[in-house]
């Protein structure tokens, strides 16, 4: 396939075995980890957990992503579309909530072949935001909830720290289209059923940012049309110790001075605290899920 998914819209040829493009991915979707995960918002992740499938490769270069070893270095295993919905139902067997997504784009057109039937469970499309809107509409009617994030509004600090400058308006166009997609949330005995919510992760000096990403949302949406996640999670990662003004973690008041804007804009949703900025929130990536282990042998 030429391939043209995401915004880069680079048209590079993506084989069975290896792809050109800014993802560095081959056709077939690689999967790094297939488990029950319980760090999503509490809507998400509810009692049971969400069934976390992560994906490998990303269109993206976020100097601080946690997620690198996959995002970056790529580690994962290929699988096919059956063995990929087959995850899907093995999740759902452990009792998952949901079909949660976790960097999905560059691999929109093996998953919507995947939900061509749909699932008991909700499908959560979870991705950086970075979607191109012809892609979202391959997916309507197989997406239930979205959890895009929005990492910036300005195309400077998306070119400095993402490689994208371009991100502010294609994530943008992208979050308005599944807002049309979905409509208002939908909650249920506390979980999330339908609807879109957007997170932003606060950047150690870049309050400022965040209060134009809450701007944002608070003139395109209703209050309570979209819930807003304002996350407190960032740890230096990555090569973000190549960035001076990003090697340390968001000061407690910096955290506080954008919970405080969020408020005070009546958005609705989720702020998590400092104690959310550790190494450990961040799920091992071992293929758990993906491969079957053999047990040892019986008796």
């Amino acid at each position: 396939m030429l391939c043209r998914l995401c915004p880069r819209n680079c048209g590079a040829l993506r084989t069975e075995t290896a792809g050109e493009g800014v993802c560095r991915m081959p056709a077939v979707p690689l999967v790094a980890r297939a488990a029950l995960h319980h760090w999503e918002e509490p809507p998400i992740s509810g009692r049971k957990g969400a069934g976390t499938v992560f994906f490998s490769g990303c269109s993206l270069g976020c100097v601080f992503c946690q997620n690198e070893a996959i995002s970056q270095r790529d580690f994962g295993v290929p699988v096919s579309v059956p063995r990929l919905r087959a995850l899907f139902w093995e999740l759902i067997e452990q009792g998952a909530h949901n079909i949660d997504l976790v960097n999905p784009t560059h691999f929109a057109h093996a998953i919507a072949e995947a939900l061509k039937e749909p699932l008991p469970v909700p499908v959560v499309w979870n991705s950086g935001g970075y979607d191109k809107v012809e892609t979202l509409r391959m997916l309507e009617g197989k997406v239930d909830v979205y959890l895009p994030d929005l990492k910036y509004v300005t195309p400077a600090l998306a070119g400095r720290y993402s490689a994208a400058s371009d991100y502010p308006m294609a994530a943008q166009a992208a979050i308005l289209e599944m807002v049309r997609q979905t409509g208002p949330c939908v909650v249920e005995d506390g979980l999330l059923k339908r609807g879109v919510v957007v997170r932003h992760l606060i950047l150690p000096g870049q309050v400022r940012e965040a209060k134009a990403v809450m701007d944002w949302v608070a003139e395109h949406f209703a209050p309570g049309e979209v819930l807003f996640s304002l996350m407190g999670q960032y740890i230096p990662w990555g090569r973000a110790a190549e960035f001076a003004e990003l090697n340390r973690k968001p000061r407690p008041s910096e955290l506080r001075t954008a919970e405080e804007y969020m408020t005070a804009l009546g958005l609705e949703g989720f702020a998590q605290d400092a104690a959310s900025a550790e190494a450990e929130y961040i799920p091992p990536f071992d293929l758990t899920g993906v491969v079957r282990r053999e047990g040892p042998p019986e008796d």
